[in-house]
């Protein structure tokens, strides 16, 4: 596999991390992941832009433009013949000797790669099954930086329940999942946690928000509590990796009659076509 490692096209075993490298010792780093579809990045330019607002809001200098990280993450798509799957982008702070103030000297690390991987289509058909957890992450959640314990703690929570995916809240307010935005459905109405400090700026969240304009759905960016949730008509959940995913049922409860609901199947179809490809998530829409 070829690594995109400081502007250079190199093989993953050529690849060092050196032990001082502020991402791996304090998590001091920002990251992207983008779909690739048929082999076309997916929203390449919002993806790039939410990076540089990341890593401004942590105070580091991008070795690059945004322009020519998008020429790099497109040479290194070719270069891997990545048809359907991901490309993982991220920028430490750099290698320094270990110290939590920032370094006076120190050069920005960046590493980028694809992963292969199809849609999750039995996940957008189907639905998912989640379990509510407290949201113990940190207060500035719109920074998708390299800090990712507490959704790991989160996700782990799930798979250990047999679920694919937590819904947080926090002091009973629903934010978002361990990796996903999280929409309810109420008398025609969509709802979703404002794009403030406490959820991510999800691109998948934006692109639904305009689709659902489109379609004449009512919506609101207002935090619902966990009793909206148990209340809801519908429940969905979105990413780069999940698309517009239904919720089915929420720590063994069925949301509403335990299927995907209509404005889901709508969004998903809508979703679809925005993204170029033939219809075929299963929804029975035409």
């Amino acid at each position: 596999m070829t690594i995109l490692y400081n502007d250079r096209f190199v093989d993953r075993e050529n690849i060092q991390v050196d032990i001082e490298d502020r991402g791996y010792q304090f998590g001091d780093g920002i990251y992207e992941v983008i779909r690739v579809y048929g082999g076309n990045l997916f929203c390449l330019e919002p993806h790039l832009k939410r990076f540089a607002r990341s890593a401004k809001e942590i105070g580091i200098d991008l070795p690059y433009t945004p322009e020519r990280l998008g020429e790099r993450i497109l040479e290194l798509v070719k270069k891997n013949n990545l048809t359907d799957g991901t490309v993982y982008l991220q920028v430490s702070r750099g290698s320094a000797p270990r110290s939590h103030p920032f370094p006076a000297n120190s050069h920005p690390v960046t590493i980028g790669y694809t992963v292969s991987a199809p849609r999750p289509l039995e996940a957008l058909q189907k639905g998912i099954k989640t379990i509510l957890t407290e949201d113990i992450r940190w207060l500035r959640c719109d920074i998708k930086s390299l800090n990712l314990l507490g959704a790991v703690l989160a996700k782990q929570k799930a798979v250990e329940a047999g679920c694919q995916e937590v819904i947080q809240h926090r002091d009973g307010m629903v934010t978002e999942g361990s990796a996903t935005n999280v929409f309810l459905v109420k008398d025609g109405t969509l709802f979703t946690h404002p794009a403030d400090n406490l959820i991510l700026h999800g691109i998948t969240r934006q692109v639904v928000l305009e689709l659902a304009n489109e379609l004449g759905i009512p919506v609101r960016e207002e935090a619902a509590d966990v009793d909206d949730l148990f209340h809801a008509d519908e429940v969905f959940v979105t990413g780069t990796t999940t698309e517009v995913s239904p919720v089915v049922a929420i720590d063994g409860k069925p949301v509403a009659k335990g299927v995907p609901g209509t404005i889901t199947r709508k969004l998903q179809q809508a979703f679809e076509a925005y993204i170029g490809l033939p219809h075929q998530s299963g929804t029975g829409l035409s």
